[in-house]
């Protein structure tokens, strides 16, 4: 199960989150996202805790949720799982004929 962290202070480390979640069960897996691309390498502030199972997972946000790590109360949820731009928003055909209707209806 993937676990959406937010609200993180801005100096934890990814073994201080993994201890926190390490007490509900197995983690796979623990990722703060940084500004690495834009050259400053700070924290964003968020991550993302993988866990073995969704049953771990679930006591582990009921647990957590509102927990203050480092004087701040964090966010913990399911996270979204990644989509494919197909099934978000309006297709390419949709966008293009309601393009064409527009400009159809223009001409007299």
């Amino acid at each position: 199960m993937n676990i959406y962290v937010g609200n993180l202070s801005l100096d934890i480390t990814g073994e201080e989150l993994r201890r926190e979640f390490v007490a509900f069960g197995e983690v796979t897996s623990v990722v703060i996202m940084n500004d690495k691309y834009i050259g400053s390498g700070q924290s964003r502030g968020y991550g993302f805790v993988q866990m073995a199972s969704k049953s771990e997972g679930e006591t582990a946000i009921n647990s957590l949720k509102g927990k203050r790590l480092k004087s701040l109360a964090i966010t913990v949820v399911e996270a979204l799982p990644l989509s494919d731009k197909s099934g978000i928003g309006f297709s390419q055909r949709e966008i293009s004929n309601t393009l064409n209707r527009k400009a159809r209806q223009r001409r007299f």
